[in-house]
């Protein structure tokens, strides 16, 4: 893409009167950055719609492609704020509604010369403050176009102020226009896949361990909340391999990203490959959990049953005894009672030994 340096106008950099376009964002507003790139520099300006009107003022080169193009970042905005946005830039109304409304599968769309791709960001975060951790997912949004490219993310993770600072340091690259950043976005999105499936396969290390461990604990809950979050990554990883394929197919993609995005969608296939091999890890994994909890209770039913048989002879000849009959059998003897509980001590120990020697004790 051929770029030329653009000096612009001092009345560009900052509003007469009253600004207009969208203001300089606050802690109230969804707008985190802009800025307008020349050549890969960055120019800052009071507002988006300065910004828009110093790449777009008739600065083009004789390929009819933009000197610059203008990078907007917002978090969670309101359907008031990216409709102000949507109209600085000419946004999809369709494209809009998705991003508000957020919970999309990721894909790519194409709306006249606005490329609209979505994306799952997925975090590895603590359930609660010193307990485990669980995978949350958020979804970053980027309008491509030809001048400029506008970031939406939803979710507390997944932050684009490391990615926009690493692009601001290497101009070359960022005078690319939009693809450059969407390349950049996406290669931190597939990193963050890549350290969330390490740090799952840890966990699945643990509880391989501690099911296979001699101590007996209960594994199943844990167990089955890594294989939801196994599904969570499916759903995150699986569909963006789609939407990175026809990437490196697109015009708009100068031949210098598609090799960069060619590299990002061979990471995304290796993590994807590695999730899928979760579930094979886990099913064997809960079964023998299960195998094991069953025969735990089986020790347990037979420990019980044998303790219960030997209480049972004390039982039963305390019972012939109590039942008050004047004619027993040595009720009369003055040895008799000393006679009886020894016999019920001897019969005890024979079924304890015996219980002992098949392995029920």
């Amino acid at each position: 893409m051929a770029m030329t340096r653009v000096r612009p106008g001092r009345a560009l950099f900052k509003t007469r009167g009253r600004p207009t376009g969208v203001q300089a964002p606050n802690r109230d507003s969804a707008v985190i950055d802009w800025a307008a790139y020349i050549d890969g520099h960055r120019v800052c300006t009071g507002t988006v719609a300065d910004a828009v009107r110093l790449v777009r003022d008739g600065r083009l080169t004789p390929d009819g492609d933009s000197a610059g193009f203008v990078w907007v970042g917002l978090h969670e905005p309101s359907a008031t704020e990216l409709a102000d946005i949507a109209e600085v830039f000419g946004l999809h109304p369709l494209a809009v509604e998705d991003a508000i409304h957020a919970h999309q599968r990721p894909k790519l769309e194409r709306y006249d010369d606005v490329h609209f791709v979505v994306m799952k960001t997925v975090g590895y975060v603590p359930s609660e403050p010193g307990g485990s951790e669980v995978v949350v997912t958020g979804e970053i949004m980027l309008f491509c176009g030809p001048d400029f490219v506008v970031t939406v993310r939803h979710g507390a993770h997944g932050e684009l102020g490391a990615v926009r600072r690493d692009l601001q340091r290497d101009p070359a690259r960022l005078a690319l226009g939009p693809a450059a950043v969407l390349h950049a976005v996406a290669d931190r999105v597939v990193d963050g896949y890549v350290g969330v499936a390490n740090a799952v396969m840890e966990d699945i290390d643990e509880v391989e361990e501690a099911v296979f461990s001699p101590e007996r604990t209960d594994e199943s809950r844990r167990i089955y909340r890594l294989k939801r979050e196994v599904i969570q990554l499916k759903r995150a990883v699986g569909p963006l391999a789609g939407p990175l394929r026809h990437l490196t197919g697109r015009r708009f993609v100068p031949a210098e990203i598609k090799e960069y995005l060619r590299d990002v969608e061979d990471h995304l296939t290796r993590v994807r490959e590695q999730v899928e091999s979760y579930d094979e890890l886990l099913n064997p994994i809960l079964q023998a959990h299960m195998t094991q909890v069953t025969v735990a209770d089986n020790k347990d039913m037979r420990k019980i049953s044998a303790w219960g048989a030997i209480f049972m002879v004390p039982t039963a000849i305390a019972g012939v005894y109590g039942m008050n009959f004047k004619y027993m059998p040595e009720t009369q003897w003055q040895f008799g009672y000393p006679m009886i509980l020894c016999i019920i001590a001897g019969a005890c120990l024979s079924l304890y030994r015996g219980f002992r020697r098949n392995g029920w004790l």
